[in-house]
């Protein structure tokens, strides 16, 4: 099979390339943003024409943390916007029947039952600090729906809880939190401060999913011929904020104090996904937390 994988400088689009290659698919495409800027319709639709992959995987995107999501609200929509209906569009034009669209959970409503089931969606009112983002993925997911109802095609959507891996990113003001907090836990062992200061009051609950299961999962899909639908990929375990920082600063091995900030928003206040739908496919997530926040850490100190 030949297979573009959009977005292969990122987290997970890096994952899903390691994954391909561990599985011995060698006909990859990938294309870096100075030569396929995926915001230009038009370029993107040329590209596809002329390269006509079986298969892609739509892991690019405009991504960060509450303080980035809240800050560049228009950007967060319009670019994902962008980016998606522009590969999404071009593959239904190119002809291009297979496709595997990479949502995220904050598409689900703020108060949602819990584990959240894929059902779930559209049922509320959505997290206000992320509502842009989370509109743009939703729209994507039902231009998917859209195009398999209407033109036959085999698009399936993926909703991804937390991730976090290998090639992430650290930027302190609009990473995720997982990544901020290994960053600003490392700095603080460097400079042997007393404390570390976490965003929010540490009680919501998240779920994390190291990058490379998530990859698994992706392949799994196009493996088994799933070519409609949303599946939640997740762990099926979630853990509070503050036991996440208390696991950052031991693998980090940093033993200050951890100050909570209260005054910073906590976003969500649950957000744990119901795998059911992928455990009866015969899926389910490998990697253990600490395993993977072991990983993690280790390309965080290459890098």
């Amino acid at each position: 099979m030949k297979i573009f994988v959009a977005g292969h400088n990122g987290m997970v689009g890096s994952a899903i390339v390691r994954r391909l290659q561990a599985g011995g698919y060698d006909r990859i495409i990938t294309r870096s943003r100075s030569e396929l800027d995926l915001r230009d319709q038009q370029a993107v639709l040329a590209f596809l024409r002329d390269q006509l992959p079986d298969y892609i995987f739509l892991a690019a995107a405009k991504v960060g943390g509450i303080a980035a999501n809240n800050s560049y609200r228009a950007d967060f929509i319009y670019e994902n916007l962008q980016i998606q209906t522009n590969i999404i569009g071009g593959a239904k034009e190119a002809g291009i029947n297979r496709l595997c669209f990479l949502g995220s959970s904050c598409i689900y409503p703020r108060e949602c039952p819990q584990p959240i089931k894929e059902e779930y969606l559209l049922t509320g009112a959505l997290e206000q600090t992320n509502e842009p983002y989370a509109i743009a993925k939703i729209a994507g997911i039902k231009l998917c729906e859209s195009m398999n109802a209407q033109y036959g095609t085999q698009f399936v959507s993926v909703m991804p809880t937390n991730l976090y891996g290998i090639n992430d990113h650290y930027d302190l003001q609009n990473s995720h939190v997982l990544p901020a907090l290994i960053r600003k836990a490392h700095e603080a062992k460097l400079r042997k401060d007393s404390e570390i200061t976490v965003w929010g009051s540490g009680s919501p609950k998240r779920e994390f999913l190291y990058a490379d299961d998530m990859a698994d999962a992706c392949v799994f899909l196009m493996e088994n011929g799933i070519g409609n639908g949303i599946y939640n990929i997740g762990c099926g375990e979630d853990i509070t904020i503050r036991e996440l920082a208390e696991t950052v600063m031991k693998v980090v091995g940093f033993d200050g104090k951890i100050v909570f900030d209260a005054s910073k928003p906590d976003g969500t206040p649950r957000k744990l996904l119901d795998v059911s739908k992928m455990s009866a496919l015969g899926w389910k997530a490998k990697t253990t937390f600490i395993d993977g926040m072991t990983k993690t850490y280790a390309d965080f100190l290459k890098r």
